[in-house]
């Protein structure tokens, strides 16, 4: 894709696409899906390719995503007309229209037919492969799609069982599903020097926060508990842990900045420190933390 005469936009969008697919595409079948938030069919097309590359991972091929309203310059070099559009890239090059493949079977023939002919180079995915796929795994989580998520970094980790990211990603999906078990054993089946790597405090900080959501029932005693006594801050910080338990991280969160704004030296700072858990367990790049964090900076210090 030429890059001669295009302004500072283009030439980034350029440069990304040449990270994320021609680079790869050097040695492996990258199968590139174009796809948008919006698109019915594509929501549909999308676990098949997850599942299926997954398989095909071993194979020397590789899932990348283009969303076309972020990638609207790439898209149009590509003549893409329609959504899910989707092309297999080898050595920089579209090798083959994958979009009337709809099903596994169908996808894995027209896999198979090009791997049989083309000179890809197989076995585990490198590790700078594996980055498009954790951008897809942490987005997915952060939409709240637990299954999905669990799914695409189960994929990663059997790709790349070295990856901290991944089983990271994995652990914090598990406890999204509610599977607090299974996240515990994905942690403690670790080897050691791994279970202490940075990229691992997130999935730690999410587990200690993570308890049995509590019952409805549970919830309307705690609330019932506030209101019969507003001053209580030791039931206002357990109906917060029940909120965010429960799925209710805004309410979770008023409760906690109203803890601080009361004292924040209270308990200890208790509910400052929980605050600042359930940032790291959500990731501190996240929008909804960065707000928060604001409204915590505001309480603090006016």
């Amino acid at each position: 894709m030429a890059s001669l005469g295009l302004n500072l936009d283009e030439q980034r969008a350029v440069d990304r696409f040449r990270k994320a697919v021609v680079e790869p595409s050097m040695t492996k079948l990258v199968v590139l899906d174009f796809w948008a938030e919006w698109c019915g069919p594509c929501k549909a097309l999308t676990p098949v390719l997850e599942k299926v590359c997954g398989e095909y991972a071993d194979r020397g091929v590789l899932l990348a995503k283009i969303n076309v309203d972020e990638e609207q310059f790439i898209a149009a070099q590509f003549q893409v007309r329609s959504i899910p559009t989707v092309y297999a890239m080898f050595q920089g090059q579209p090798v083959a229209d994958l979009t009337p493949a709809r099903s596994e079977s169908q996808l894995r023939q027209m896999l198979d037919q090009m791997l049989a002919r083309l000179p890809i180079q197989a076995g585990d995915a490198p590790a700078q492969d594996i980055a498009p796929l954790l951008a897809m795994g942490e987005e997915v989580l952060a939409a709240g799609d637990g299954e999905r998520a669990v799914g695409i970094f189960s994929q990663i980790a059997e790709i790349a069982p070295d990856s901290a990211a991944a089983q990271s990603g994995l652990i914090r999906a598990l406890l999204v599903v509610g599977d607090k078990a299974a996240a515990e054993e994905v942690l403690a089946a670790l080897d050691p020097a791994l279970a202490e790597d940075p990229a691992l405090a997130q999935a730690r900080s999410a587990l200690a926060l993570a308890t049995d959501a509590p019952e409805p029932s549970e919830l309307d005693g705690l609330r019932a508990a506030v209101a019969a006594d507003p001053a209580d801050m030791a039931a206002q910080l357990a109906l917060a842990n029940g909120l965010y338990a429960a799925g209710d991280r805004d309410g979770a969160a008023d409760l906690l900045l109203t803890i601080v704004a009361q004292d924040r030296a209270w308990n200890e700072g208790a509910a400052r420190t929980r605050l600042l858990q359930i940032f790291e367990a959500i990731g501190l790049e996240d929008p909804w933390v960065a707000a928060t964090r604001r409204k915590l900076s505001t309480v603090l210090f006016g």
